[in-house]
C-alpha cells in the first residue's frame, strides 16, 4: 500500500478490528469490565467510546506528523529517552500478552463450539496468524479492516434478538468476577481503553503515516470510537439480560447466540473467530516488527518463534488472562496515554 492513500473509513475499520478481538466479541471483556458493575456500566461504555476516539486521533495524528514506520518512533517522541524505553519494553511485552490471549480465545472457541481440545484451536489460529503477518503490513491492514464491520453488525443483531428471548428459568443470578484489583466502574473503563491502546498503537502509529490527510485521521478515529462504543453497548445489554446463564461462561455471547437459534450461533461464532484472528494478527505484527525489520530472515524467525511461544502460553486459559493480564496492561497503558497527552497539549505550549 502506498503512503497517503488510506481513507477515513478504512482507518476506522482498522481501528475497530485492532481493538475487537476474543475478549470483546465473545463478551468476556464487556462482562468483566462493564456488565459486572450493573447499570452504571453504561456510563463506563460511553466513556470508553469517547476515550477511544480521542486517543486514537492522538496516536494516528502523531504517526502522521512523525511519518512513523513503527510504533517505536511514537513511543520515543512521547516518553523521551528513558521513560520511552520503559514504555517500549512494556508495550513489547504486552503485545505478546495480547497475542497469547487471542490464541487462548481461539482455543476456548473450539472447545465450547466444537467440543475439541482447546490446544487444537489455539494451534490453528497460531499458524494462520503467522502466515498473514509474513505477508507484510499491507496484508495485515487489509485483513483487519475487512472483518470489523461484520462484528459490529453481528453484535447489534444478537443484542436486538436477545430482547425477544424468554427470561432464563431456574437460574441463580450471580455477578461475574470483576477484573483483578479493580473495584470501580470509572477505573475499569479507563483501564479497558488503556490496555487496548497499548495493543493498537503497534498498528495505529504506522497507519497514521499512511492516511490521506489529518482530516481523514480525525474522522477515522471518531468513527472508530463510535463503532466500538455501539458494539460494546450492544453486547452490554445482551449480557445484562442474560446475566444468570453467562456469568461463569468463557464465551458468553456465543451462549446467547445459541439461545436465539443454531443458525445465529453459527454466524456469530464465525464472526467471533474472525475477530480473534484480526487482533492476533495485530499483536503478532507489532511484536515481530519491534524485534526486527519487516523483511528478511530475522523477521520471519521472530514471527514464527513468537507464534510458537504464545501458543504454549495460551494454554493458561482465556478468562484468567482477561482477569489478570488485561488490567495489568491497562495500568501500564495509562502511562503511555498520559505521556501522549502531555506532549500534545502541555509541552507543545511551552
Amino acid at each position: 500500500m502506498e503512503p497517503g492513500k488510506v481513507s477515513a473509513l478504512k482507518i476506522a475499520g482498522t481501528y475497530i478490528g485492532v481493538v475487537v478481538g476474543a475478549g470483546f466479541a465473545s463478551g468476556q471483556e464487556i462482562l468483566q469490565f462493564f456488565a459486572a458493575y450493573g447499570p452504571v456500566g453504561i456510563a463506563g461504555v460511553v466513556l470508553a467510546a469517547a476515550l477511544f476516539g480521542f486517543f486514537g486521533w492522538i496516536i494516528m495524528d502523531t504517526g502522521l506528523s512523525l511519518n512513523a514506520q513503527s510504533y517505536l518512533s511514537i513511543i520515543r517522541f512521547s516518553g523521551g529517552k528513558y521513560l520511552g524505553a520503559v514504555i517500549d519494553a512494556v508495550i513489547t511485552f504486552f503485545l505478546f500478552g495480547s497475542l497469547t490471549a487471542m490464541f487462548a480465545g481461539a482455543g476456548a472457541f473450539f472447545s465450547q463450539f466444537f467440543g475439541l481440545p482447546a490446544f487444537l484451536g489455539a494451534l490453528i489460529m497460531a499458524i494462520i496468524t503467522a502466515a498473514t503477518v509474513l505477508t507484510g503490513f499491507g496484508g495485515v491492514l487489509n485483513a483487519i479492516s475487512f472483518v470489523a464491520p461484520f462484528l459490529i453488525l453481528s453484535a447489534i443483531g444478537v443484542s436486538i434478538l436477545s430482547f425477544f428471548l424468554p427470561s432464563p428459568t431456574g437460574t441463580v443470578i450471580s455477578m461475574p468476577p470483576k477484573p483483578s484489583f479493580v473495584n470501580h466502574w470509572l477505573i475499569s473503563s479507563i483501564l479497558y481503553v488503556s490496555y487496548n491502546t497499548v495493543v493498537s498503537v503497534a498498528v495505529l502509529g504506522p497507519l497514521g503515516s499512511r492516511a490521506r490527510s489529518r482530516r481523514a485521521v480525525l474522522w477515522g478515529a471518531l468513527i472508530g470510537g463510535l463503532g466500538l462504543g455501539v458494539g460494546a453497548m450492544s453486547i452490554f445489554f445482551a449480557l445484562r439480560m442474560n446475566m444468570g446463564p453467562v456469568a461463569g461462561v468463557e464465551l458468553p455471547m456465543m451462549l446467547i447466540a445459541a439461545r436465539i437459534s443454531p443458525a445465529v450461533n453459527i454466524l456469530y461464532s464465525a464472526v467471533l473467530l474472525a475477530e480473534v484472528y484480526t487482533t492476533a494478527v495485530a499483536g503478532l505484527y507489532g511484536f515481530a516488527s519491534r524485534l526486527s525489520v519487516q523483511k528478511g530472515k530475522r523477521f520471519t524467525a521472530s514471527t514464527i518463534g513468537a507464534a510458537i511461544l504464545a501458543f504454549l502460553m495460551s494454554l493458561f486459559g482465556f478468562s484468567n488472562l482477561v482477569r489478570y493480564l488485561y488490567p495489568a496492561v491497562g495500568i501500564a497503558g495509562t502511562v503511555l496515554l498520559a505521556c501522549l497527552v502531555y506532549r500534545r497539549f502541555v509541552a507543545k505550549q511551552r
